[in-house]
C-alpha cells in the first residue's frame, strides 16, 4: 500500500478556510507521516530606497519573515495537538521555492489550495501549472470548497499497448502508482474508486475517411480488437494491483471500471462531473529520465477541465528542471 512519509503543505496566508491544511493533518495522521507547513512571501527588491533610509533590506526581510512565522505557527497550533507540525517562510518564487524546499528535505507530497487561472478556460493558477509540470513529487491541489471527506475518487490511467517498450514500461509503473495511491485513499476515506481509460477513437475515423481499400466491416473488426486488448490490459493490471493490495482490501474496494470509446480530454472531466468526483488521481507527465517538463497536451486539456481536487502524479525517474543553484 502507498503511503506517504514527509508532506509539505503550502499555506495561504489569509484564508478563510484551511480546508488544504485540514487534509494535510489527516493525511500525515493516516500515514504517520512528518508534516511541514510553509508560507511563501515576496523578497524585498533591493531599490527600497525610502524603507531603507531607517534600516536595511536584510533586516527589514528577517523582521517580515518572523512575523509570518508567527502568524503560520498560531494558524497550525490547532493542529498540533494530534501531529507533529514543522513551520517554515519561504522568500522568492512559490513554485521554485517549493520545488527547492523538496529537492533539500525530501518531501513526497505537496498539499495546497488550488488557485485561479484567471483566463475562462484555465482551471488552475499559473503556480499551479508549474508545480503539475516541474515538481519531482505528487501535486494534491485542493479546490477550496472540497469537502472535508472524499466519497468518490476517480482514477485515470492509461493502457494502451501501443508504446515503444521503454515508456510502455514507465507507463505501466505510473499506472500502479495511480492506482495504489487512488486505493490508498479511497480506504483511508471510506470512499468509492472508480478507474477509467479513454481511449481515443480518432483513429478509426481517418481510417473511414482516408483513401484505403479497407471495408466497413475490417476497419470495425481491427478496432474491437484493439479495444478487447485495452480491455484484457486493463483487467492485468487489476489483478496486479489486487495482488499488491490483497484479496480482501480488494473485495472491500470494490473498484468499478470504465472503459470509454473517445477522445480522453473530453471524456474524462465528462465522467468526472457524471459520478461527482471529489478527487482525480492521474498522471500529468508523459516521459521519463529527461530534464524538463513534459506534460502531454492531453493531461493538460483534462487537468483544465475538471472541478474538482487533482492529485497528480509523477512517473518514476522523472527529473525536474528545478536546480538548487539557479
Amino acid at each position: 500500500m502507498q503511503r506517504f512519509k514527509d508532506i509539505l503543505c503550502v499555506a495561504t496566508s489569509g484564508s478563510i478556510d484551511h480546508i488544504a491544511l485540514e487534509r494535510a493533518v489527516v493525511l500525515a495522521e493516516n500515514n504517520q507521516a512528518y508534516l511541514t507547513v510553509v508560507e511563501l512571501i515576496d523578497e524585498l527588491p533591493h531599490n527600497t530606497e525610502l524603507i531603507a533610509h531607517a534600516q536595511s533590506i536584510e533586516e527589514l526581510q528577517a523582521k517580515l519573515v518572523a512575523g509570518h512565522r508567527q502568524g503560520l505557527e498560531k494558524m497550525v497550533a490547532p493542529w498540533s495537538r494530534n501531529v507533529e507540525i514543522k513551520t517554515k517562510v519561504l522568500i522568492g518564487i512559490p513554485f521554485l521555492e517549493i520545488i527547492r524546499e523538496i529537492l533539500r528535505n525530501g518531501h513526497d507530497l505537496v498539499i495546497k489550495t488550488a488557485e485561479s487561472g484567471g483566463l475562462l478556460d484555465r482551471v488552475f493558477g499559473s503556480d499551479d501549472m508549474h508545480l503539475l509540470r516541474k515538481c519531482p513529487c505528487p501535486v494534491l491541489l485542493v479546490k477550496p470548497e472540497s469537502p472535508k471527506t472524499y466519497q468518490r475518487i476517480l482514477a485515470a490511467v492509461d493502457v494502451d499497448g501501443h508504446y515503444p517498450p521503454e515508456e510502455l514500461k514507465a507507463r505501466h509503473l505510473l499506472n500502479l502508482q495511480i492506482l495504489e495511491m487512488a486505493s490508498s485513499l479511497t480506504l483511508a476515506e471510506f470512499a468509492k474508486l472508480h478507474i477509467v481509460y479513454a481511449r481515443d477513437a480518432l483513429g478509426k475515423q481517418i481510417l473511414q475517411d482516408a483513401p484505403v481499400d479497407l471495408s466497413e466491416d475490417r476497419i470495425t473488426t481491427i478496432f474491437e480488437k484493439t479495444r478487447l486488448q485495452n480491455k484484457q490490459n486493463l483487467n492485468a493490471l487489476m489483478d496486479e494491483v489486487i495482488a499488491k493490495l490483497g484479496q480482501e482490501t480488494s473485495e472491500y474496494i470494490k473498484p468499478q471500471t470504465h472503459l470509454l470509446e473517445g477522445l480522453p480530454r473530453k471524456n474524462i472531466p465528462a465522467l468526472s462531473k457524471e459520478i461527482k468526483a471529489d478527487l482525480v488521481v492521474m498522471g500529468t507527465v508523459a516521459r521519463t529520465g529527461i530534464s524538463g517538463f513534459f506534460m502531454g497536451n492531453t493531461a493538460e486539456a483534462i487537468l483544465n477541465q475538471l472541478d474538482c481536487s487533482v492529485l497528480a502524479i509523477k512517473p518514476l525517474g522523472f527529473k525536474t528542471p528545478v536546480t538548487l543553484e539557479d
